[in-house]
């Protein structure tokens, strides 16, 4: 199942359908028309013909200013597809707190990471480009794509969020968000990503880089901790900051599930 879940392609990292999940009173979540990936700076011909065959017409682009302009998506000359992005920065990752050129343990890596999920909850710039996410799934016809730099943590919880608000399990919420590392094209986030962090922060081991570009069951758990200690569950959070009311959630369900 988690195979048939991502598309092939040969430049962007992660790339997949998480529809299918199984809801309450045996329904389940529509395949074919929620995708998720990383950034399309490397997208290959054929994969920008594969995206442009899904009838993808709404792109959220989770990354802020900078990284738009140094990592520029690759489009196909078809492309009609409407992107959403925040005019501003939106990382929430801080700064390692290691000297530069020392290398970065596992621990540090991994301290890095929770650090980023619990501060997500609180970043105004998130929290807007999730509710404007939701607004588009809501709004607009045909698929859509939510992506960010990695397309793991950004765009792990957008899909999560996602998943909640159509009502799949904790637990196959929790599935979906560890896919990423069962992602056949873990080279290209590899080479985008970890040569970058080297030059500045010296050599990374092995573990240190699964906890950087993987995921951790605790590092979705944290979030929804954080969320739930402010607002009092999950649903709360994504009813009362992000937008998602009873109404919206309503018309979600109808067209997404089945």
């Amino acid at each position: 199942m988690a195979d048939n879940r991502f598309l092939k392609t040969e430049g962007i990292h992660n790339f997949r359908d998480f529809g299918g999940y199984a809801i309450a009173g045996g329904a389940r979540v529509k395949p074919g028309l929620l995708f998720r990936s990383g950034q399309h700076m490397e997208a290959t011909d054929d994969d920008l013909a594969l995206v442009d065959s899904l009838d993808i017409r709404t792109i959220v682009d989770l990354r802020g200013n900078t990284e738009r302009a140094g990592f520029p998506c690759r489009r196909s000359d078809s492309f009609c597809a409407e992107v959403i992005h925040h005019d501003g920065e939106t990382a929430s990752a801080p700064p390692l707190d290691v000297i530069a050129g020392s290398g970065i343990i596992p621990e540090k890596a991994r301290q890095r990471m929770l650090a980023l999920y619990t501060r997500m909850p609180v970043n105004p710039a998130m929290i807007s480009m999730f509710g404007r996410y939701f607004k588009a799934l809501d709004q607009r016809d045909g698929g859509s794509l939510v992506h960010c730099f990695a397309g793991k943590d950004r765009t792990g919880i957008a899909a999560a969020m996602v998943l909640q608000v159509l009502g799949a399990h904790h637990d196959d919420i929790v599935d979906e968000f560890m896919l990423t590392n069962a992602a056949p094209t873990t080279e290209v986030l590899t080479r985008q990503y970890l040569p970058r962090m080297e030059a500045h922060y010296g050599p990374i081991g092995a573990e240190a880089a699964r906890n950087l570009i993987g995921v951790r069951p605790e590092y979705i758990e944290k979030y929804i901790s954080q969320v739930g200690q402010s607002h009092g569950s999950f649903d709360g959070y994504i009813q009362n900051i992000i937008g998602v009311d009873e109404a919206m959630q309503e018309r979600l369900s109808a067209r997404f599930t089945g």
